[in-house]
């Protein structure tokens, strides 16, 4: 087997991205998708809770936003190789769209039942796999290979400004306009994405000669096949699938329970500031490597930065001192986005011109698909051990199994 290379990510000076006019359009339309996103969750969860009462409704829209991503990221992958990606995010766009007037339709007339919301649930997950992908392609079109790393880590920080803000807005939002007509006005937030990708720059034609068919479980087969003689894609592959498996973002559902046992105050003033902690961490690394802009991505960095992802989650895990929570959180979010960004980055540039769509795409099934399944790892056992104990055993054969990655590299180097 081949060693670990090479191929670095050569760092690109302070926030490189953004010197592009169109990437700066692009930074602005995802940060108001991404609040979008995450002010439907917000407002949908709060409605549906309040009606059913149901953990296997909330079960089930983890597995919903989840399992597209592990069905459909390489055939997406595959359409965004052989079609315009930007038409294909536009149709996430439009999905985003139904599902926030569905609800606001089933919220106004107060008929909404259990299988609306299930109906509902799946067309978002399918709207997030549209965009997802698509997306990332789309950023090598917009900055190229020399500023790629920088577009990623910006995107990133756009993902988590969302996630922080989202839920704020949707707050304000539900007290002035209400849920019903407040997941209404949502949807306008969707629309500078799905306007701007009209006049977004296009890819370079030369690549488009060389692209195939889609083909559906085949291409899923004809790319691990194909990222198999090239280790760099695939440490990266197992990065991605190994963290999402093992512990993905599930310790987030379990927060709540997380601030109440560490018991300072009130658990639900806990609860917000130790997503924020971790929410922080990421945005000050996203700003820290952009700002240093020296840090060279290669497999093995990517790596180390996942094991101190996982002992910072493992020290949380084990951890009965709110304020030191708080700081482990704080790093844990730090090396999350790091790691995450230096792997994204590095599929990307490694990836085949032809398939690099399909890349992208296994490297999201893995990445983000078999987050599906880290309800079982900290969720399902954390119900059976208790949350501290799924979530540091967890993150300790995680952290064995990364520790395993980087010497399987080592050894070859």
């Amino acid at each position: 087997m081949n060693p670990l290379p090479q191929n670095p990510v050569v760092a690109s000076g302070s926030f490189a991205a953004m010197k592009s006019v169109p990437y700066r359009l692009q930074f602005i339309a995802y940060v108001l998708a991404m609040m979008a996103d995450n002010i439907e969750h917000v407002i949908s969860y709060w409605v549906v809770f309040q009606k059913f009462h149901s953990p296997t409704l909330g079960g089930f829209a983890v597995l919903s936003h989840w399992l597209p991503f592990l069905l459909f990221s390489v055939a997406v992958g595959g359409l965004a190789d052989r079609f315009d990606p930007r038409r294909i995010i536009q149709c996430g766009m439009l999905l985003f769209i139904v599902a926030s007037s569905g609800w606001g339709f089933f919220f106004i007339t107060d008929t909404i039942q259990m299988w609306h919301a299930m109906l509902l649930l799946v067309i978002h997950g399918c709207a997030g796999v549209l965009w997802q992908t698509p997306n990332q392609l789309l950023l090598y079109d917009l900055v190229g290979p020399a500023d790629l790393p920088s577009a990623v880590r910006l995107n990133a920080m756009a993902r988590y400004l969302g996630i922080l803000v989202g839920p704020a807005v949707g707050g304000v939002i539900m007290l002035t306009l209400g849920t019903s007509h407040g997941i209404i006005f949502n949807t306008l937030f969707y629309l500078p994405m799905l306007i701007w990708l009209f006049w977004a720059p296009v890819r370079d034609k030369s690549v488009a000669v060389r692209r195939f068919a889609v083909r559906g479980l085949a291409d899923i087969v004809l790319t691990m096949r194909a990222i198999g003689t090239q280790p760099v894609l695939t440490a990266m592959t197992w990065l991605a699938g190994l963290t999402s498996f093992m512990i993905g973002n599930a310790y987030h559902a379990q927060m709540p329970g997380f601030a109440g046992d560490l018991g300072h105050g009130d658990p639900g003033v806990s609860y917000s500031v130790l997503l924020a902690a971790d929410a922080a961490g990421a945005l000050l690394a996203g700003i820290a490597l952009e700002s240093w802009g020296r840090l060279k991505g290669t497999p093995r960095t990517a790596i180390l930065l996942a094991m101190l992802w996982s002992a910072a989650l493992l020290g949380f895990a084990a951890v009965r001192i709110y304020p030191i929570a708080i700081v482990l959180l704080f790093f844990a979010g730090f090396f999350e986005l790091s790691f995450n960004t230096m792997a994204q980055a590095l599929v990307q540039l490694n990836a085949p011109p032809d398939i690099r769509g399909r890349v992208v795409g296994l490297y999201n099934m893995a990445g983000l698909g078999m987050r599906a399944f880290s309800g079982i790892t900290v969720g399902l056992f954390g119900a059976a051990i208790g949350i501290h104990w799924s979530l540091g055993l967890s993150a300790a054969v995680l952290l064995a199994l990364l520790l395993w990655l980087y010497r399987r590299g080592a050894r070859q180097a």
